[in-house]
């Protein structure tokens, strides 16, 4: 206890920033199928996903997470260690970065030093393995050895032990008969030093066993073992190395605890007494088909990290049977597409690169946050549909989704069971043409979208006719082209198509890479026109993203900022077309909103407001007509695990944004929603406020109401307490009565700025376009 509370002290005054804990308004939706690494704790496994934890109570079986929900930083795990003395869940990163997670507790301690150390390349930065003795936890590198202080939660020496001091990669540390011993990559051998000299800074008083590469190195109380990259084990005795046994694979991890010696390989994990007899051996199961990347032994039980189902655990006594343990998630933590539904949330994980290039070619599945719970769509059922990408869900059938391919078509989804890949053969989708080589099949669907009549939209990359319709009900197709704009679809420099969006009268506006914003119509004959250049303010001719918002104005994301088309009726009739920046007041001066930003996702939400994602600027919130600033959302203030943004996806009804980004997925509850059409479900919560309720912070609201209102609050006696109007006393604004989309908030404030006493208020709502009305009884206990 007392060691607990020095730990506590210390954490107090130290000059270490603690990351914080945004479960309040953020949600995470991160894969733990994929384990790098796992350790264990009191009656707790934990695992490490690509950028998350997960933890296992042997006794219970409950699960919990730790992402950047509760503070990571959502960065590249690559070990973990558990200290029990101290009650401390240590967790390194390939950047070097180290956090430190306190038990049951929200805290999360995050420590730069690495990181910041300008002597050390970035790319030897990785941590490899920590090793603790007493207080002491060695931490091994791609540079060397550097020591931390769990006690007092603090750095000490760092010991550079190559030849002649240099920095060279070591992948694990233990504790033998007095010694630290290093195992070294890179034929850099096996390297020992008294661990109590106070010398361990010099490198040359570490001594070199063997000139060969070693994987890991751990001691029983008995014995020194060691893992080459022969696919070898060694005991080492007397300095020298003895072959012990030679695997089918490379030997990955390298454990012991409480009397087990655990080897694990790709395709095996084995089971070893402190004397290396043999205990148990557990292989790859059929009904898991995967590779190990780890193990640990606990009790009667392995407990076994893969690469396609989290934790495998099986017994000591029988390797027979294994049980899946992990978090429920998406298939993986790299969402390229995002789209909402009413169930949920549909993900698909690409990929093509920003070129538009699908190689190499990915075999991934799609995900489904279904009520909740995450439906998985394996590789195996989607007909062997590559690179699926962009999500178009039937408005007029929720339970039907096309997922395009960017090589392999279009996919049809009905109740989560793939049943169609529209592709060459059955459908109008065309495939891209080689001249060298006519037979060759590559069908590059891109963007989709549904339009009011039900007819699917999409766009198909170095095609003719890139723009095709599918009718889901006649299974009719229909072929457009865009040769007046961009001639022949192989030769004109455009790799492909980023973005659809299809106004009220029917025009499909795209967006591309070489010829910037392409209008088309194909009533009256067919419309079609294109801007890209500087003569009409566009900043790049390679258009990124698209959105249409609430007054019919085209929002375009490009590669090198942000433009607006205001008028979109007269696009095609309009001589002199030109788009417009947003300059806004920046200290004083004027500025370009978002000047040469490379933007990669726009959505409007209810309130008319923008949320643009952009490649390594993280999440930006944006009023109606971008003049201020909501939110800038980074890794640096929320629980975004990066800062490239790669799709948004909102949920009007209830104002949840849906963010995927290039490590991870992450929602966060806006508290803005669309209008309602009428007042008919119009109501104000909580209500009755009750004294415990924080009526200035938290705020009353009042919802579900049309989109053009006035709302005036006013006491039994009629007197006016506070009033709102759309488009006027927007959120945001500073009032005391504000409206955001189909949401108003009142902070419980008068004219007079005062908190309104205890009583009954009537919240009365004026539909301006219908003039129908509605009055809601609110009770306010203080």
């Amino acid at each position: 206890m007392l060691k607990q509370l020095f730990v506590f002290l210390i954490v107090l005054f130290s000059v270490n920033v603690y990351s914080q804990d945004y479960s309040a308004l953020w949600k995470g939706y991160f894969s733990y199928n994929q384990i790098i690494d796992v350790t264990k704790g009191d009656n707790k496994v934990f695992a490490a996903s690509t950028n998350a934890v997960f933890s296992f109570d042997t006794v219970t079986n409950n699960l919990e997470e730790i992402s950047t929900i509760n503070g990571l930083s959502g960065g590249n795990i690559s070990t973990l260690f558990y200290s029990a003395t101290y009650k401390l869940l240590v967790i390194g990163y390939e950047t070097g970065l180290i956090e430190i997670v306190f038990d049951d507790d929200d805290d999360v301690l995050t420590l730069v030093d690495i990181v910041d150390k300008v002597t050390i390349s970035p790319t030897n930065k990785q941590i490899n393995h920590f090793n603790a003795l007493d207080n002491q936890l060695y931490i091994s590198t791609n540079f060397g050895i550097t020591v931390f202080n769990l006690e007092r939660l603090e750095f000490g020496d760092t010991y550079f032990i190559g030849d002649n001091g240099a920095q060279i990669q070591v992948n694990q540390t233990t504790i033998y008969n007095d010694y630290i011993y290093a195992a070294c990559a890179d034929g850099n051998g096996i390297r020992k030093a008294s661990v109590s000299s106070p010398f361990l800074i010099d490198y040359q008083n570490w001594e070199t066993l063997n000139t060969n590469s070693w994987n890991g190195i751990t001691a029983t109380e008995t014995n020194l073992y060691a893992i080459r990259n022969n696919n070898s084990i060694y005991s080492i005795t007397n300095d020298a190395a003895t072959q012990l046994n030679q695997y089918n694979n490379a030997p990955l991890k390298l454990r012991y605890d409480n009397g087990i010696l655990v080897v694990s390989t790709a395709n095996n994990v084995f089971a070893y007494n402190s004397d290396f007899s043999l205990l148990t051996q557990a292989d790859v199961n059929p009904l898991f088909v995967t590779e190990f990347t780890s193990a640990i032994a606990d009790g009667d039980n392995l407990y076994m990290g893969t690469e396609d189902f989290g934790i495998l655990k099986t017994s000591l006594s029988n390797t027979i049977d294994y049980e899946e343990i992990h978090p429920d998630g998406p298939l993986l933590n790299i969402p390229f597409s995002i789209e909402t539904s009413t169930d949920g949330l549909w993900v698909t994980f690409g990929e093509y690169t920003g070129f538009f290039n699908p190689y190499p070619l990915n075999s991934r599945g799609i995900s489904h946050l279904k009520y909740n719970d995450w439906v998985n769509i394996s590789y195996d059922d989607v007909f062997e549909a590559k690179s699926l990408n962009h999500i178009a869900v039937n408005p007029n059938n929720f339970n039907q989704v096309f997922v395009s391919s960017f090589f392999s078509g279009l996919l049809e989804v009905n109740d989560d069971l793939p049943t169609t890949l529209y592709n060459e053969t059955n459908s109008g989708l065309n495939s891209l043409s080689l001249p060298n080589n006519p037979n060759y099949i590559d069908i590059r669907v891109g963007p989709s979208e549904f339009d009011s009549n039900g007819l699917l939209w999409t766009l198909t990359s170095l095609a003719g006719n890139p723009l095709k319709s599918f009718n889901p009900v006649s299974n009719q197709w229909e072929v457009y082209s865009f040769a007046e704009i961009t001639g022949d679809a192989f030769e004109s420099g455009n790799l492909g198509y980023t973005d659809i969006e299809i106004g009220n009268d029917g025009t499909k506006w795209t967006s591309c890479y070489n010829f910037g914003l392409i209008g088309y119509n194909e009533a009256n004959g067919g419309q079609i026109k294109s801007i890209s250049t500087e003569d009409e303010n566009m900043p790049s001719n390679w258009a990124t993203a698209l959105a249409l918002d609430n007054q019919n104005q085209l929002w375009i994301g490009t590669y090198r900022g942000l433009r607006v088309l205001y008028n979109t009726s007269g696009f095609f009739t309009d001589d002199d077309v030109q788009v417009y920046e947003i300059i806004i007041e920046e200290n004083g001066e004027a500025e370009e909103l978002l000047f040469q930003q490379y933007v990669t996702a726009i959505e409007v939400d209810g309130s008319n407001n923008k949320w643009v994602g952009t490649d390594n600027s993280g999440l930006f919130h944006f009023s109606s007509d971008g003049q201020n600033t909501i939110y800038h959302f980074t890794t640096d203030n929320s629980p975004l695990p990066s800062n490239s943004i790669r799709d948004i996806s909102l949920n009007l009804d209830n104002g949840t944004v849906y963010i995927a980004t290039s490590q991870g997925l992450v929602s966060f509850s806006s508290g803005s929603s669309s209008a309602s059409n009428d007042l008919q479900n119009a109501f104000a919560y909580p209500n009755p406020v009750r004294p415990g309720f924080d009526i200035s912070e938290d705020k009353v609201k009042i919802k579900d109401f049309s989109e053009n209102v006035n709302i005036k609050i006013t006491d039994i006696a009629g007197n006016l307490v506070a009033e709102a109007q759309s488009n006027v006393n927007e959120r945001f604004g500073g009032y005391n009565l504000e409206i955001d989309g189909g949401i108003a908030y009142w902070n419980g404030k008068n004219f007079a700025n005062n908190i309104v006493a205890s009583g009954v208020y009537l919240v009365m709502i004026l539909d301006l376009d219908s003039y129908e009305t509605k009055v809601i009884k609110l009770m306010v206990v203080r």
